[in-house]
């Protein structure tokens, strides 16, 4: 037994939307956009992860950039089979791994199907796991940032991804009630490409909508603590077919990714509406944690707190927190065994 430990590693893997994050030896080796670029005459990988990502909008038409993640599951399997086994090759290039085989924990939606699922362990084991596990990524939030989940007290956790939002009251190790949502950070980089064609009359890409939400993004149109930020975005004229640039304003911002913001309020909402009343009563205590990217958007706690009443806790490194959450359970499969699929 101790031989065949001795050639088999363990990893961790949070397979997002927009990120994906492999821990291993209890360290992040790889954070990553879940990017792919082929090359569509041979269908073979060109780049992945960052430089992939740089590609991005710039390619010819014999260049395909594919994100094989949509909505937190997998769009694209031949993809997603490539980039998960390219990521891995990318943990140590300087020496070569004596082992034979490889146990992977994947995070995975709480709203997942069974096809959807199955899509993830194909995609593993193709990419070389002997052993596939997976935990939901609520669960391995919470664990992530410091929760017993095994205690009887209610905990409520959102993770706000890339490609969707995951909302749980965790007791006793397990899910009690849940919303899964497939709106999250893509939908809002949407919602600011769409706000910039209609409003300026100007095409920008979703890399720039992005850099504008991270530079600026705020859930606050007005209020008199609010202090009024500004951004340059870059984009083709509708009208005349000519670049342009347009000084955008962090209100804009707020006002263009309003409704999606709303239907995540509402969310939260309807799963607290379904929590028992004891663990209602903890929550109350206890407050909401929010994890993911979507976390760091400016005044989402305070809009959230005001929506619920109930305190909103920020995770100390919300990027991070699902992905260190599936490392820990890595680290203890027989303590978490009933949490894993």
């Amino acid at each position: 037994m101790f031989l065949f430990d001795l050639f088999t590693q363990n990893i961790a893997i949070d397979l997002g939307t927009a990120n994906t994050l492999i821990i291993f030896n209890d360290k992040v080796v790889i954070e990553e956009p879940s990017v792919v670029a082929i090359n569509r005459q041979n269908g073979k990988i060109l780049a992945l992860g960052k430089e992939a990502m740089f590609m991005d909008g710039k390619t010819h038409e014999h260049i395909k950039i594919i994100r094989p993640m949509k909505d937190g599951v997998i769009a694209d399997f031949h993809a997603a089979e490539h980039m998960i086994r390219g990521f891995i090759a990318m943990i140590d290039k300087r020496k070569r791994w004596l082992f034979t085989s490889l146990n992977m924990v994947i995070c995975i939606p709480s709203g997942i199907t069974e096809v959807e699922k199955r899509a993830v362990r194909d995609s593993a084991e193709i990419a070389g796991a002997k052993d596939v596990y997976m935990i939901q990524e609520p669960m391995a939030a919470a664990i992530g940032i410091g929760i017993d989940v095994l205690a009887p007290c209610g905990n409520m956790i959102v993770d706000i991804g890339g490609g969707s939002t995951e909302i749980a009251v965790i007791a006793l190790g397990g899910i009690v009630s849940d919303k899964s949502i497939r709106i999250a950070g893509n939908n809002l980089d949407d919602d600011i490409v769409n706000y910039m064609r209609y409003q300026h009359n100007v095409l920008i890409g979703y890399r720039t909508a992005e850099k504008a939400k991270i530079a600026i993004g705020t859930t606050i149109c007005k209020n008199k603590d609010f202090k009024l930020s500004e951004f340059a975005i870059y984009g083709r004229d509708l009208v005349t077919g000519i670049p342009k640039q347009i000084i955008i304003s962090s209100e804009e911002i707020a006002k263009s990714i309003d409704k999606s913001i709303s239907k995540i309020e509402e969310s939260i909402l309807k799963a607290l509406e379904i929590t028992p009343p004891e663990l209602a009563a903890d929550i109350y205590q206890t407050g909401i944690y929010l994890t993911g990217g979507g976390a760091l958007l400016k005044g989402l706690s305070n809009r959230i707190m005001e929506k619920t009443k109930l305190n909103v806790h920020i995770a100390e490194d919300p990027l991070r927190a699902v992905v260190k959450g599936t490392g820990i359970v890595q680290n203890n499969i027989k303590k978490y065994s009933f949490l894993i699929q």
